[in-house]
């Protein structure tokens, strides 16, 4: 979209204006349009925090005439950026590119593709979202077992669909898992469709409080079962624990992945990954465009403490590059900082202003950080994601060099003599691992180099082929968010939202009741009940809106897509909406 009527200005600080009218809910968006600016006018916003929430909140206000100016302590992009391996350019070349994780942007995303098609990109007809590459397979990987290589769908074209549809091409896809005993294969399909039919009432109450370790009788089943069907699927996916998590997040999640499977309700294949480093082929075009829009960053400075008088915020106390403390002051604030470090700079004065502010002391965080390891020769394993299923600190890895046609990998990157990047989300920091017997938290980061290396030996030179070996190992680097590990006080700055039964109940809506004051972040209420760059896109979104509707604005609303729903499934749902509100069961939850 192109911004009408807007050139580049500094950001004004002074007292903040009152600007804020009575509306506290988010209304249901409307659909896209080419923005006005009838009542920006002048009105300037100030964006806490740069990564994927607050990029998007900057982008979707920018576009509409607000005044915006974006305060980031470390890095834009936040945890969805690439970095530089320090001092290993060679000979002209690029540094080397690592990341906090590698990047996955699945078809059952669809905000985060609208705002990616909306970024220029030179050569590419939809901007950054062409540079989007669907990788052709991806294996579990088994410890002393064979390994299970599966071809990954397109978007497919959409066909009618009945439960039975369902239920015949979930048993044959998890039939190929050989040592799944065909009931235990057949007792998770009856599972699934125990959710896929339940209400919405249903979702947010019984099985939001109903762990996914509970829901899917994973005590009761094989070693297989539980490692594929229960942990794969939370530990490797959502990061967090199968006996802890809700059995709403999960269930959602799968849910939208079968359908994008089915060819319903996607944007595109069910595996999407960029095909150059993140900021290259993303975040970088963004900045550029944002700048276009006359967003001003101010990028190595630190929010302490949004300050609050009168019913309304009055400023933003901040660190600025050079170390001084100064306030900040805008018409207008959206906290877009993760919420492990938003908190911190609420008063008790807005939490009792918003209780739900006060409730997100409740939401909790876990480690899931990417390592990557360098090779001197590409490894032969899988044309894309592999899940090492048996690994003790759930290790899920991804070879990025075939992905990157554009990008030759030793002529543009380090020393000239690395070909491939192997990289790595390491999901499980809290168990022991098997050279050291410390957990990853325990452990130096040479130590946990060392161990996430033979992890995946383990995973996948076990079937008569070394896909890895240490003669291929040039080097290696750990997130440096990860601090003061192997020591009895470890740091991660880079946490991810985790979703524990009763999460739902205290995530926040992006407008608060402090009424120039707004909420983005993957921990506000979005469609998407998972920790993704697709729920910080839609709160970003959720956030500008609700500043619209404060200020009375005739611009167009940010289109928000929910999740895809199939229509087949309606009376089944509305026959389960009945049933749950008499006390009465799924009518396929047979025990």
């Amino acid at each position: 979209m192109a911004r009408t009527g807007s050139t580049r200005r500094t950001f004004v600080a002074g007292t903040a204006a009152a600007g804020a009218l009575a509306a506290l809910g988010v209304e249901a968006p409307a659909a896209s349009a080419a923005p006005g600016t009838s009542t920006a006018g002048s009105q300037s916003v100030a964006v806490l925090g740069g990564g994927v929430a607050g990029l998007t909140a900057a982008h979707e206000l920018a576009e509409r005439g607000f005044r915006v100016t974006l305060f980031e302590r470390r890095a834009l992009g936040g945890k969805a950026r690439s970095m530089d391996v320090p001092d290993s350019a060679k000979g002209g070349r690029k540094p080397l590119p690592a990341e906090h994780g590698f990047r996955f942007i699945p078809g059952i995303y669809h905000n985060l593709p609208d705002t990616m098609r909306r970024i220029p990109f030179p050569g590419n007809q939809h901007g950054v979202w062409d540079n989007l590459v669907a990788p052709k397979e991806m294996m579990f990987a088994r410890t002393g077992q064979e390994d299970l290589r599966l071809p990954m769908p397109g978007a497919g074209t959409p066909q009618p669909l009945t439960l039975d549809d369902i239920r015949r091409a979930l048993t044959g896809v998890l039939g190929t898992f050989q040592r799944l005993p065909a009931r235990e294969v057949a007792y998770f399909v009856d599972r699934l469709a125990v959710f896929l039919t339940s209400c919405q009432e249903r979702r947010d109450n019984q099985w939001e409080s109903t762990p996914w370790w509970t829901f899917t009788r994973a005590a009761q089943m094989s070693y297989d079962y539980q490692r594929i069907l229960a942990v794969g699927v939370t530990r490797n996916i959502v990061a967090t624990k199968a006996e802890e998590a809700s059995t709403r997040t999960v269930g959602s999640l799968l849910e939208a992945f079968i359908f994008n499977a089915l060819g319903r309700g996607a944007d595109g294949p069910l595996d999407r990954i960029l095909n150059a480093p993140t900021n290259e082929a993303w975040i970088d075009p963004w900045v550029t465009q944002l700048r276009s829009l006359g967003v001003e960053f101010k990028v190595g400075w630190t929010v302490r403490e949004v300050t609050y008088d009168g019913g309304k915020v009055t400023g933003v106390q901040v660190e600025d590059s050079d170390g001084s403390v100064r306030t900040v002051t805008a018409d207008h604030y959206v906290s877009a900082l993760p919420v492990e470090h938003a908190r911190p700079t609420w008063s008790a004065a807005m939490r009792a202003a918003d209780p739900q502010l006060a409730r997100c002391d409740q939401l909790r965080t876990d480690w899931m950080t990417g390592i990557q390891f360098y090779l001197t020769e590409r490894p032969d394993i899988v044309h894309g994601h592999v899940d090492c299923i048996d690994s003790q600190w759930s290790l899920t890895a991804i070879a990025q060099a075939e992905h990157w046609p554009r990008r030759p990998f030793a002529a543009d990157y380090g020393d000239g003599t690395v070909v491939d990047c192997l990289s790595v989300d390491i999901s499980e920091w809290d168990k022991p691992g098997i050279l050291y017997g410390k957990t990853a938290k325990q452990c130096t980061r040479e130590e946990v180099a060392r161990e996430v290396w033979a992890q995946l030996k383990a995973a996948l030179n076990d079937t008569g082929k070394t896909a890895l070996s240490d003669s291929k190992l040039h080097s290696w680097f750990l997130d440096p968010g990860v601090s003061g590990i192997g020591t009895p006080n470890p740091q991660n700055e880079d946490e991810l939202l985790i979703h524990p039964t009763g999460t739902f109940h205290n995530r926040p809506s992006a407008a608060t009741k402090i009424p120039n004051f707004y909420l983005a972040g993957d921990y506000v209420a979005v469609p998407i009940d998972l920790a993704t760059m697709e729920g910080a896109n839609t709160s970003g979104r959720l956030a500008a809106n609700a500043l619209l509707d404060r200020v009375g604005s005739s611009a167009p609303r940010c289109t928000v897509t929910p999740l895809y729903s199939a229509p087949e499934l309606d009376f089944l749902k509305g026959s389960d909406r009945l049933r749950h509100r008499l006390g009465l069961p799924n009518v396929f939850d047979v025990g």
